[in-house]
């Protein structure tokens, strides 16, 4: 028997584990093809059938410049919200999160690397969205795309926080089930696609995925930049969020 005295190569840097948990993540996202179906039909759907038809009468002439920011909201709400919350509902009551515990991986480089994937999701879908209603003859402002950017970033992060406290508090069948039907009724009664009588509207104002469709809305198709307003709420939504799962996600 030899002894084997070749040094350690130590432990893998945290930021090296957390890309390939990302890597992990977003593989694992693209097999589940329920998810995948609720993260991209219903706003290409909704672009093209509200967008390009008379179905639906809107506040605007500009049909692609009202429906497009419209879908990427729900693309963005559909994926940082309904995808995460469902997956890491299912991985917390199969007991994924907590053998996860157990790796060189810390608690919160997990949920970075969910949110990492989330993302990268994300960026997909503006791709398509954008690319599809360019196509169709949507000009959006391109002073409005830093701010439009910086808005749909810090949603995904609002979206996220609400996410991560469902599935860590809820069991998993009742947080698909919630986010599931919350986006429905989002798509239908958030003023998000589908205009609203205006003493409706008023009590869509403090939604995060209304606050993020009139955001883009208005830095895109309107070229006068994101109100503060939607920063603030955005903002509110995202730190309340966050503070949360600090204080109650629960890992089993």
């Amino acid at each position: 028997m030899t002894l084997d005295l070749t040094p350690s190569r130590g432990r893998v840097p945290v930021p090296v584990v957390i890309l390939r948990q990302t890597a992990m993540e977003l593989r694992l996202t693209l097999r589940r093809v329920d998810t995948l179906v609720i993260m991209v039909i219903p706003p290409v759907l909704t672009l093209l059938g509200v967008g390009l038809t008379e179905v639906v009468r809107l506040p605007t002439a500009d049909r692609l410049g009202y429906v497009v920011p419209g879908a990427i909201a729900l693309a963005v709400m559909a994926t940082a919200f309904v995808g995460l919350a469902t997956a890491t509902g299912y991985e917390r009551g199969q007991g994924v999160l907590k053998r996860l515990g157990a790796t060189p991986l810390p608690s919160w480089g997990l949920l970075l690397a969910k949110i990492g994937s989330v993302v990268v999701l994300i960026e997909a879908q503006l791709v398509l969205l954008v690319g599809a209603g360019m196509l169709f003859g949507w000009r959006p402002h391109a002073g409005g795309v830093l701010g439009a950017v910086g808005l749909v970033a810090l949603a995904t992060a609002a979206f996220a926080g609400v996410a991560f406290i469902m599935a860590g508090r809820l069991r998993p069948e009742t947080t698909a089930g919630a986010t599931q039907l919350t986006y429905l009724l989002m798509i239908v009664f958030g003023n998000v696609v589908f205009p609203l009588p205006a003493g409706v509207v008023q009590g869509t104002q403090l939604l995060p995925v209304t606050a993020l469709a009139e955001g883009l809305r208005s830095a895109l198709s309107a070229g006068d930049g994101v109100p503060a307003g939607y920063w603030s709420l955005l903002g509110l939504w995202t730190v309340v969020g966050l503070v949360s799962v600090v204080l109650w996600f629960r890992w089993e």
